[in-house]
């Protein structure tokens, strides 16, 4: 029988919020192809998960910048720019997400963010600053799925793992829960989210 769940803990980029890196250069970089190159060789997803850990802009962008003198305003770009990756909220997960919190569950995030763009989205996405508290990756150098992130987590917000619901869309990052002592769902889209929700003890 599964344990009843005391704390639920949202995961952001992807189950509330939208993001996609693309959006930031579609007007500096117009042609497809070369926008996809430079996404994939120069502004990597392994280069930006750096500033998720902790890392300052200025020094990821000097660090690519020596390297690709002659990119360095597409490189500022990524960050100036970074308004555009994130568009709009998924509003029928925000729904869930509200209605947690207005039904008195105690709700917390735990995100792979960069510091200080998490707090602007916090400021175009008011609903971030509704639940009991965050973990953000960047300000506490350490990234999901590693297993410090999630004892932090549990250990910041008083929670008890059996106790507590984990929803985030990478895989890995479910798995990482579980091994964790975490009950866990992996997002897919809202209608899935609301059905899985089904088999734990309230309502959404």
């Amino acid at each position: 029988m599964t344990t009843k769940i005391k704390h639920i803990v949202f995961d952001i980029g992807s189950v509330l919020i939208h993001y996609d890196p693309q959006l930031g250069f579609t007007d500096l970089i117009p042609d497809q192809t070369e926008r996809n190159w430079f996404l994939q060789n120069i502004c990597t997803h392994e280069w930006n998960l750096q500033q998720d850990r902790g890392r300052k802009w200025e020094d990821a962008e000097n660090l690519l910048i020596e390297q690709f003198p002659d990119r360095e305003n597409h490189i500022k770009g990524f960050r100036q720019n970074w308004h555009k990756m994130v568009p709009y909220a998924y509003d029928d997960s925000v729904a869930i997400f509200r209605q947690f919190i207005a039904d008195g569950h105690d709700v917390t995030m735990l995100t792979n963010f960069a510091s200080d763009t998490f707090r602007e989205a916090q400021e175009r996405f008011v609903f971030l600053k509704e639940p009991r508290g965050v973990t953000v990756s960047g300000d506490v150098f350490l990234m999901k799925p590693e297993r410090e992130i999630y004892d932090l987590h549990i250990e910041s917000f008083d929670l008890n793992p059996a106790e507590t619901l984990f929803i985030d869309d990478n895989l890995p990052n479910i798995i990482a829960a579980r091994e964790a002592g975490w009950q866990a769902v992996q997002f897919i889209d809202p209608a899935t989210l609301r059905s899985d929700l089904n088999s734990y003890q309230f309502i959404t």
